[in-house]
Formats: structure tokens, C-alpha cells, sequence
């Protein structure tokens, strides 16, 4: 195992953080519309029409007096739960249908903390990028974040900042895809005297032959198991808790099905249920010898042919901004950076041959619903936070993993879209701390949003409330009990906006 290089600086302490509730407000969600700028990397979401609030500063808050919440433990000093004009102590809480839960927002770029960009060679030309933040916090859980496809570990930059804080955090680029991929053509061309040439810049992959290091390479969910398991094994050292988003979802879950040792627990992010379309060799070995390739270097010409013209359409930075405006549901989400990154990442002389492999990978020896069975036989904690607007990965799906575990926890959040952790970090880093809390201290600590209630279905649904670019956000929040019936079901897809317009209706009162 090689360290290639790794850019590191001091890790920030935790800073607490002085709230008070203000009164009930809103953001409305609005129709958005991206446009791309003369400017490589550049998108935003603008809205039909602007609706100015003044919400005042951060530092209008800084009067106000700390509450101590008792029923959030030490962990949770200074978070408020509030009604509608008067800050109160959870612990003496007479009527909890009081659902507002003000929560800290994301911290500024000084307090938050630095983050290490980082190689590792996990195999002979097989370079695998990673971040990490909070190397300093010895006594912390580890907790990997695992991206989705297309993108990288800069996706989890406002988890990395945040949790890195208090917590060791690390992030992961998979092979084929961020910085992950090859600094050498794993197929390259030939001239005639059978020295190698340069070629086209874009054709990584595509030559004649295939370099003895990527004989066996194919971009599959299973290298991407491995890849995972070794990780942690080699770098990290320790067990970890798992977090992933779509595609990462599925991986993590997968992992923890594979190595349960290595798995304290898995938090799903709109997890993609499914991946790959060609059979698994080892599953359907029948099935499988009658496919001409699947996935390996180098690429067959006609699959060379249907490659160049997918990736001349998806790679086209307006049909990036329109995929992302899709997937986001919150509005006011910047994404100038992860469009910049997805864009660079195209440009990388490997990334076509890389995109074919994956879509031609066979598909995972184990199947989600399998994955998720062998973790529940193995007791590996599962947490959801599903984005309730998801137009790929609908509630269906969390709420069928919840079915199928009716132990995990489930948070449904609302609005929020396919990356709720990049959307509406604020409410996925407070969920995330408190599910892994209440893990570490073997159910002594709360799970989030249900402290100090003597009825669960009083947490079934709650208002979080947090300060973003100097505005005040709203964002709904759901829980599902171990035991939700079919009415549970059929409201869970009722849009919940109209809770929120009451709470804009009587904040105008």
C-alpha cells in the first residue's frame, strides 16, 4: 500500500453555537430554471420570481440567552425546540405537538474544518482519490461517505466541513469516476512500428490492446466492494459507519453485506435500488459466457461508436445543468461547484471509455434486496434520509427498505431531492450525528427529533428550522415507526407544503 500524496493542515475544534427562535417562516419552493454561463462550470437555479424576506443576520442572534435541551443530551446543548413566540426547555415540555426544532446551520468557511485531498495506490496503477477532515479527533467514530455516479468526494465537502469538526471523516472517490481515474491509457494505440501513440486525446481506452495492469479492470459494483473493503482495511484502520447516495448507497450497503466486521452501520441516501443491466458471471455463469463483452479493455469498435455519441450528449454541459436541475429539489441550493467538477471530470482523456465500461458491467453478485437482507442477518444498523421530491429514487423504494427492515430508522425529508446532503446539508449532518450517537452510546442517547416524547407518533412529523445565507429555512421532516400502516403509506405522498403554507399563513398573522 503506497501513499502518493495527501495535503493536510490542523483539524478545527467544534463551535457552539447560540440560537433562538425567531417565529415561523418560509422559503417557498418555486419553479427553477439552470443557465449555463459563457463561463466553463458555471450554473444556478433562479427562481420565476424572487420573494424577498429580511430575516436579519446571523449576529441578531447572538442576544439571545442559551437553552439548555436536556432531552438532546450534553451533544445537543444549545439546539432549541421552541413554539410559536417563547423559547422553551424541552425537558419541561407539556404539549409536544409542538413540532419546531431549530437546529445549527452549516459552519462559515473559518470554523469549518480543513480538508486533506488525498491519493492512495491501491493496486499497480490504480490510484484511488480521497478526502478526509478530523484526523485530530482520536476518540471519534470513523464515518466514509460514498458518492453517487458522476460525481466525487467533493460532493460531501459540506459534510467533510461540518462533521469533520467533531468527528473522522472521510470521503471516496470510486475507480472510474472523480479523480479516480487511470493516469495512464489502459488501452492505448499503436502505430505501425508498434510504438505507442498519442492519438486522440478523448480515447483512452479504445486502442488495440490492453496494458497488463487493466487485463482484468472492468468499472462494476464489485470492484467498487473491494475497493471499499480495502480501503478501510489499509487506510482507515477501523470499523466505520457507511454513508451513500444513489449509487454509493447501494455500494455501502453491499459492503456492509460483504464485510459486516468492517460495519458499525449504514445510513442510506436515496439509495439507487438497482445497477447494471448484464448478468453476473458468477450469479448466472450460463447466461453470462453468451455476452461478447462486458465491461473489459479495450472496448469493442462498435461499442467505441455508441460510446462517442452517448457521451457527445451527456457529457454537453447543458445537458449536466438540466440533469441537476432535475435532481435538486431545493431551490436555493448553489451548485456552481459540483456542475465545475462534473465538468472537469468529463474532460479527463479516460472518462468515455470509463462511462462505457460501467454501463456494461455486469451487475452485482448480490442484489439490493439480497444485500439487505444478509445486513439485517448480521445486525448492521441501518438509518434512510430520503429526499421526498427524489424524480429517480421516489419514497417507494425507502419506504420498501423500510418494509423489508422495519427495524431501520427512516427519515423522510421534505422538500429535498435525489442528494438531500447537498441540498439541505444542515438537516442530513444534525440526523447523521444523532443517529450515530445514539448508536455509539448503545441506545442511551435518543434517536433525533424523538427526545423527550412519551408518544412516538407525537415525532411523527417536525418542523427544522435553520439559519443559510443570512435567511431563515424551513424544511419538514418525517419519521416512520418500526410499525406504519397502509394510510401512513398513502399520506406519506401527500405534499406536505400544506403545513408549511399554515406556517407562512399565521408568520403574515
Amino acid at each position: 500500500m503506497d501513499f502518493l500524496s495527501c495535503g493536510s493542515g490542523p483539524c478545527c475544534q467544534a463551535v457552539d453555537m447560540k440560537w433562538k427562535l425567531v417565529g415561523k417562516c418560509l422559503n417557498s419552493r418555486q419553479a427553477r430554471f439552470p443557465s449555463v454561463g459563457n463561463r466553463s462550470g458555471s450554473v444556478r437555479f433562479h427562481d420565476n420570481k424572487e420573494l424577498q424576506r429580511d430575516f436579519g443576520s446571523l449576529s441578531a442572534l447572538e442576544g439571545s440567552k442559551r437553552t439548555n435541551c436536556k432531552a438532546y443530551s450534553e451533544s445537543y446543548d444549545g439546539y432549541v425546540i421552541g413554539g410559536e413566540e417563547d423559547v422553551a426547555d424541552i425537558s419541561g415540555v407539556e404539549e409536544p405537538a409542538t413540532n419546531n426544532v431549530v437546529i445549527p446551520g452549516l459552519p462559515d468557511g473559518s470554523n469549518g474544518a480543513p480538508i486533506s485531498s488525498c491519493f492512495w495506490e491501491w493496486k499497480p496503477k490504480l490510484n484511488v482519490h480521497y478526502e478526509k477532515a478530523g484526523c485530530e479527533n482520536v476518540d471519534s467514530p470513523h464515518v466514509l461517505f460514498l458518492p453517487g455516479f458522476g460525481v466525487g468526494s467533493f460532493h460531501y465537502e459540506k459534510q467533510l466541513r461540518d462533521l469533520g469538526r467533531d468527528t473522522r471523516v472521510w470521503a471516496l472517490d470510486f475507480l472510474g469516476q472523480g479523480l479516480s481515474l487511470p493516469f495512464e491509457d489502459p488501452a492505448p494505440h499503436y502505430n505501425k512500428e508498434g510504438a505507442t501513440s498519442n492519438g486522440n486525446a478523448s480515447s483512452w481506452g479504445f486502442g488495440d490492446e490492453t496494458e497488463p495492469w487493466a487485463t482484468k479492470l472492468v468499472y462494476s459494483i464489485d470492484l467498487w466492494q473491494d475497493q471499499v473493503r480495502y480501503f478501510i482495511e489499509e487506510v482507515i484502520g477501523e470499523p466505520v459507519y457507511i454513508v451513500g447516495n444513489s449509487l454509493g448507497g447501494y455500494v455501502a450497503l453491499y459492503s456492509a453485506a460483504r464485510n459486516p466486521h468492517l460495519v458499525k452501520g449504514v445510513t442510506l441516501l436515496n439509495a439507487t435500488p438497482f445497477w447494471g443491466f448484464l448478468p453476473n458471471p458468477i450469479k448466472n455463469p450460463g447466461l453470462a459466457k453468451f455476452l461478447p463483452w462486458a465491461g473489459t479493455f479495450p472496448l469493442p469498435s462498435n461499442v467505441k461508436r455508441l460510446t462517442e455519441l452517448v457521451w457527445e450528449k451527456i457529457s454537453d454541459p447543458a445537458s449536466i445543468a438540466e440533469v441537476l436541475n432535475q435532481v435538486y429539489a431545493e431551490n436555493s441550493t448553489n451548485v456552481d461547484s459540483v456542475f465545475s467538477r462534473i465538468i472537469e471530470t468529463t474532460r479527463h482523456p479516460a472518462a468515455a471509455a470509463a462511462f462505457a465500461s460501467i454501463m456494461f458491467a455486469p451487475q452485482a453478485e448480490l442484489s439490493f434486496s439480497e444485500a439487505l437482507s444478509r445486513c439485517q442477518k448480521s445486525n448492521v444498523p441501518i438509518c434512510l434520509m430520503y429526499g421526498k421530491e427524489d424524480p429517480w429514487v421516489k419514497p417507494l423504494w425507502g419506504l420498501q427498505v423500510k418494509r423489508q427492515v422495519p427495524e431501520a430508522s427512516y427519515y423522510q425529508i421534505s422538500p429535498a431531492g435525489h442528494c438531500p446532503h447537498d441540498e439541505v446539508p444542515e438537516v442530513i449532518n444534525f440526523l447523521l450525528r444523532g443517529w450515530i450517537r445514539n448508536l455509539e452510546s448503545e441506545g442511551s442517547i435518543s434517536l433525533p427529533l424523538l427526545d423527550g416524547l412519551d408518544n412516538l407518533k407525537q415525532a411523527n412529523a417536525r418542523e427544522l428550522e435553520f439559519m443559510k445565507e443570512g435567511s431563515k429555512k424551513s424544511v419538514m421532516v418525517r419519521f416512520f415507526d418500526s410499525k406504519f400502516s397502509l394510510w401512513d403509506r398513502i399520506r406519506s405522498y401527500i405534499n406536505p407544503r400544506f403545513k408549511l403554507r399554515n406556517s407562512a399563513t399565521k408568520s403574515q398573522i
